[in-house]
């Protein structure tokens, strides 16, 4: 049963359960990728294949892109305030050694961003300061600077600069620059070019993409949505939190289908990119937290209603140990499936690729479920963790 929020070191299942399950999808869709290399073999095998890989990426671009990641960032809020709490409670003051903890993540990420282009341990660490310094914020002001956030200002800013100037040239797609650019070192590259070409263009082309698509901001207003839910106690059941759950639901699902079809004719009605692309943006990052509005309260609810709930627990050691699945699955990736290493992207299509990352994540669950019968911690939370709480 959960713990309540006043004992120190309190754990909330549902939230290692929903971290499980968002890092299953993101691991999955990354296999569906290739692990951000669209290499993929000229002909199928099987002709009923053609159906499958295009139901199959639709399916899971549908479910999981940009959503898996922002329920795994409301989640990174969530568990910031769980310590902070703790230490607050301790008489201690937790934000500073926060930072020191976001220096650690940051390194973690760089370890990370050598083997993979589209890692956020780094974004995670440069833009988790604002949790510390919201964090002694009333919910109400707190509130207000989510929302702001996810409101996309950025991309607000550029819709009215458009409109006041239509004439001006539109600015160039900085992500699939760089992408394409890191896709050539994919292609021919030896694993130190790899390397190199990740910490460098594979870097400018992950946060070019994240900037221009709205990432950034939201991720920041996801963490301080997360402290929230953490102050409020949201993920412990009661019959109020229950009906706040289920009124999210009913409204993320009535703005979903109006924004996902506004998103999807957007491209019939406005040639001008000056205005297109922004408010094309706009509608992608309000369609995609709707939708993960939608997944984290059905997840509560089937956690919290169904009479098997030992089933979904049983997901809680792969959330537990997210840290070390999600280094694990960058650096098999790309020696799976980078030129430098068995390049398997030529011989797996996507329904393949689909059953290897069903396949990798069974794998990780196994280890994860194996290890913590035996040590507390994953092997790189333990370093993470050690890291946190080292001394002067």
């Amino acid at each position: 049963m959960n713990q309540p929020l006043g004992r120190p070191n309190a754990r909330v299942d549902v939230a290692d359960v929903l971290r499980g399950l968002s890092v299953m999808g993101i691991i999955i869709l990354h296999s569906v990728e290739h692990f951000n290399f669209y290499s993929f073999p000229e002909h199928l095998p099987f002709a009923w294949m053609k159906f499958t890989d295009t139901a199959l990426w639709d399916g899971l671009f549908f479910t999981f892109s940009g959503k898996a990641y922002a329920v795994f960032a409301l989640l990174f809020g969530f568990t910031f305030y769980i310590q902070d709490d703790n230490q607050r409670r301790r008489g201690k003051d937790f934000r500073l050694r926060f930072l020191w903890r976001l220096l650690g993540l940051l390194i973690l990420g760089q370890i990370n961003a050598a083997f993979f282009t589209g890692e956020i341990l780094t974004m995670y660490a440069l833009l988790g300061f604002v949790l510390p310094l919201c964090s002694r914020m009333s919910n109400r002001t707190v509130l207000i600077v989510a929302v702001v956030l996810l409101l996309q200002p950025v991309d607000i800013g550029r819709l009215v600069y458009g409109l006041l100037s239509p004439e001006h040239a539109p600015a160039r797609d900085w992500g699939n620059y760089y992408f394409g650019l890191a896709y050539q070192v994919q292609a021919a590259g030896n694993f130190w070019e790899t390397v190199r070409m990740n910490m460098g263009i594979g870097q400018l082309a992950n946060f070019g993409w994240a900037y221009e698509h709205g990432r950034l901001t939201q991720t920041a207003g996801l963490f301080l949505l997360g402290m929230l839910v953490g102050r409020k106690e949201y993920f412990l059941y009661s019959n109020t939190h229950e009906q706040l759950w289920l009124k999210t639901l009913a409204i993320a699902l009535i703005a979903f289908f109006p924004l996902l079809g506004l998103y999807n004719m957007l491209p019939d009605y406005i040639d001008n990119k000056v205005i297109a692309t922004p408010l094309s943006q706009l509608l992608y990052a309000f369609k995609n937290l709707c939708f993960t509005a939608v997944l984290v309260c059905g997840a509560l609810m089937w956690f919290y209603r169904s009479r098997r709930r030992h089933l979904l627990m049983r997901l809680a050691p792969y959330g537990k140990m997210s840290l070390t699945n999600y280094l694990w699955q960058s650096i098999m990736g790309s020696a799976l499936f980078y030129h430098w290493g068995l390049e398997l992207g030529r011989y797996m299509g996507i329904t393949y690729s689909f059953f290897f990352g069903i396949a990798f994540v069974g794998l990780q669950w196994w280890f994860c479920t194996w290890w913590l019968k035996r040590f507390s911690h994953g092997p790189f939370e333990a370093i993470w963790r050690k890291w946190t709480w080292i001394k002067r």
